[in-house]
């Protein structure tokens, strides 16, 4: 399993992703001005975010917008999922907003996104657990990392887990509600429609993993 390896410079922009912005007028800004400007957005805006470009192995070899990205569909770019297990074996699973864009309002890892252009995979995990579910005072431990095209994307994984007795806190926007799942309740929920199909592929995959930190 293989951390991003970033190169000493700054990595070079996508040539695809300059006539992008170029043609869709999308103001985007590479590296640091980019990133810095997006600090200067309005609550609740979404930014607009760089994300690596990678090779399997983590390695990054340039850099592109998020909408260039998820509009192109074969780029790879890493993202990040949390399990959470607690000391009875139960998996917390976070409810997708109806209002989101891949899977609205179905069950899924407890938090989990993209990892934006300068970040660690740990440092976008702890991200994302503090704006889904507020949760950040965890220590996490990486069970997997693969390559998985699906939704239109193609994504260098990277499955986390904590494990304790937490109580995460949903943002009501883009999770609207929480709860710990029996494992049983799992394997009942599989291939009902009320899972992502993306954690019913990884929870395939790591099951035993998490099971194996209690």
């Amino acid at each position: 399993m293989y951390e991003l390896i970033y190169p000493v410079c700054e990595a070079p922009v996508l040539p695809s992703a300059v006539r992008f912005v170029a043609v869709n007028g999308a103001g985007f800004m590479s590296g640091k001005a980019g990133r810095a400007a997006d600090k200067g957005g309005k609550a609740g805006e979404e930014p607009d975010e760089w994300l690596p470009v990678v090779e399997p192995t983590g390695e990054v070899v340039a850099q592109a917008p998020r909408e260039f990205i998820h509009s192109s569909g074969d780029i790879l770019h890493p993202v990040v999922h949390l399990h959470i297990i607690n000391r009875a074996g139960e998996i917390y699973l976070q409810k997708r907003s109806p209002y989101k864009d891949v899977y609205p309002g179905l069950w899924d890892s407890a938090a989990g996104g993209h990892v934006r252009y300068g970040e660690t995979t740990v440092e976008a995990l702890f991200r994302e657990a503090r704006e889904e579910i507020s949760f950040e005072d965890f220590n996490p431990v990486l069970l997997d990392n693969y390559v998985r095209a699906a939704h239109g994307e193609n994504e260098l994984v990277y499955a986390y887990a904590a494990v304790g007795d937490f109580t995460p806190m949903p943002d009501g926007e883009e999770v609207t509600e929480g709860r710990y799942w029996t494992p049983a309740a799992i394997s009942r929920a599989r291939g009902t429609g009320v899972l992502t199909p993306d954690f019913e592929f990884e929870y395939e995959k790591i099951h035993l993993s998490l099971e194996a930190l209690l």
